[in-house]
Order: structure tokens, then C-alpha cells, then sequence
């Protein structure tokens, strides 16, 4: 099994390198994203295949698209958050939580690291779950205009090319 898995990297590996250095579309895209210190070729190739190489119009579409956004309940007098919306691509959305905890060990002086470190300061598991919901979703906004407009995260530490 660790044969064929070997093979599949090695496959996906010499696919980007094949590509084009100066091509547009996902394989570009792929080789952006794998820069950044933290974020492996295998989380890059899912993010653009799953999402970031579709057209999306603003943030608030790329956070709707993963699942990332609140799921409000109102009724009547009564304005409460019920947690998660499950509507979104699963496979993103469990992909990205996962980047945001790794994100934290490699990127420990970024602005966004520094935003969750501020507001999870009472060390309590409840205020740090639900925050690492929301640096994912800042993360990946984030992401998003890296590779769409080639805008840099403040603080975020990229390999040279």
C-alpha cells in the first residue's frame, strides 16, 4: 500500500513539475499555494480542485462554499447561532480546520496566528474550538486572494520560487 501511494505522489509530483512554470489554471495555482511554509502539495491540490479554482465573486461566496459560516436560528424574539452550516463542501471545510491547527505551528508570527493567539488568551477549549473555525475561514479567504489577486497574508512566511 505505501508502494502504490509512493506512486501516486510521484505521479502528482511530476504532473506539476511537467506543467508549464508560467501556465495559468490549477497547476499554477497548486505551486502557489504549496509555497507558503505550513501547506503541503497534497492540501494545495485539494484546495484548487476542490474550490479555489472556481469563479467565485466575493469572500463571503468562498466561506459559503466551504461550509464556513454560521448558522443562524431565528425565531421570534430569539437570535441564536446554532453552530456550523453543514451546506458547504465537507471535504473543505474538514480540510481547512485541520490547515488552521497546522497553520498555527508553522506560521506562529502571521497576522492571522496572532488574531487567534488574542482572542483564545482564557485558555478554555470551548473559546478555541469555535475560533478555529473562524481563523479557517479567515485562512482561507485569505488563500483565496493569494492565488486569485496574488495578494500575500501579512506575516505569512512563502519559500522563494
Amino acid at each position: 500500500m505505501r508502494a502504490q501511494i509512493r506512486t501516486i505522489e510521484q505521479e502528482r509530483l511530476r504532473r506539476l513539475a511537467a506543467a508549464s512554470a508560467t501556465a495559468n489554471g490549477p497547476h499554477a495555482m497548486v505551486r502557489l499555494l504549496a509555497r507558503i511554509i505550513g501547506i503541503g502539495v497534497e492540501t494545495a491540490e485539494m484546495l484548487v480542485h476542490e474550490m479555489l479554482s472556481r469563479q467565485l465573486r466575493d469572500r463571503r461566496a468562498v466561506a459559503r462554499y466551504a461550509g464556513l459560516t454560521g448558522s443562524p436560528d431565528e425565531s421570534g424574539q430569539r437570535r441564536r447561532e446554532k453552530g456550523l452550516a453543514r451546506a458547504g463542501n465537507a471535504r473543505v471545510r474538514r480540510g481547512m480546520i485541520q490547515l488552521a491547527w497546522r497553520f498555527l505551528l508553522f506560521q506562529k508570527d502571521s497576522d492571522l496566528a496572532r488574531w487567534f493567539q488574542a482572542r483564545t488568551t482564557d485558555g478554555r477549549k470551548t473559546t478555541r474550538k469555535t475560533m478555529i473555525v473562524a481563523l479557517a475561514r479567515k485562512l482561507l479567504i485569505a488563500l483565496w486572494r493569494f492565488v486569485t489577486a496574488g495578494e500575500v497574508p501579512q506575516g505569512v512566511i512563502v519559500r522563494a520560487a
